[in-house]
């Protein structure tokens, strides 16, 4: 895969991009690259942004210095690059990332990342020059950036190659293997702190008996309502 992001502030990626399963991706194959696009703005001075129509406070990414920066890239009219990739701009208002979208992101081949600044962007760049608009919720960040790390880490560590062990992405929270629901507790040493104890199935040996035991946790972490307190998990 290629995951591009197109931000004002490329260095802000550096830390995400030395991560090891980012690492790892990058070895197996994969790119990941922050990209500026203010060195191909028609404007002066690098200048990719102005003030909005109707008045306003705030400053708005203008439709041409983006244009610009998108063919400067990619050598093709933006318009077409969404028909050669996936483009998703990362805005307050959209798809909510979850599982599924990230399913759907790591079997494509390029992906496009656009971190909006400021107020945002001019409309005109998300009707003609995304594919997606995606959201992390109902808040708003002063910029893509971390949205886009947020993004690119779900996508990449799907990624074959990323992550130490082939299974380790796959019986996880919200995945299909558990039926879209939460990923069961886990325990390590010492069996007993405090007195709290290890559930005993867990020390059992019996393969089968823990694995019918984590997929009814599973399901009941599930059932419950988001922000509820759960019952412990001592059978």
């Amino acid at each position: 895969m290629q995951l591009d992001v197109i931000t004002l502030f490329p260095d802000s990626l550096d830390w995400f991009k030395g991560q090891r399963h980012v690492r790892n991706a990058i070895e197996a194959g994969h790119e990941v690259r922050a990209i500026d696009p203010r060195p191909f703005t028609p404007l002066t001075g690098r200048q990719v942004d102005d003030t909005p129509f109707g008045g306003g406070a705030g400053m708005v990414l203008r439709v041409d210095a983006y244009e610009a920066g998108l063919r400067g890239i990619y050598g093709v009219d933006p318009v077409e690059l969404t028909k050669q990739r996936r483009v998703i701009a990362l805005v307050p208002n959209g798809r909510v990332l979850d599982d599924v979208l990230v399913d759907e992101l790591v079997a494509e081949p390029a992906i496009t990342l656009l971190c909006g600044r400021y107020e945002g962007f001019d409309e005109r760049i998300l009707d003609h020059f995304v594919t997606d608009r995606v959201s992390l919720g109902q808040y708003v960040l002063a910029g893509g950036e971390l949205a886009a790390m947020v993004v690119a880490d779900a996508v990449v560590r799907k990624l074959p190659g990323a992550l130490g062990h082939a299974h380790s992405a796959g019986e996880e929270s919200f995945s299909a293997e558990l039926d879209g629901d939460p990923e069961y507790p886990h325990y390590t040493r010492p069996a007993e702190h405090r007195g709290w104890a290890v559930p005993p199935i867990l020390q059992s040996g019996d393969h089968a008996k823990i694995a019918a035991w984590r997929r009814e946790q599973s399901r009941l972490r599930g059932e419950a309502a988001p922000g509820a307190r759960l019952t412990r998990p001592d059978r």
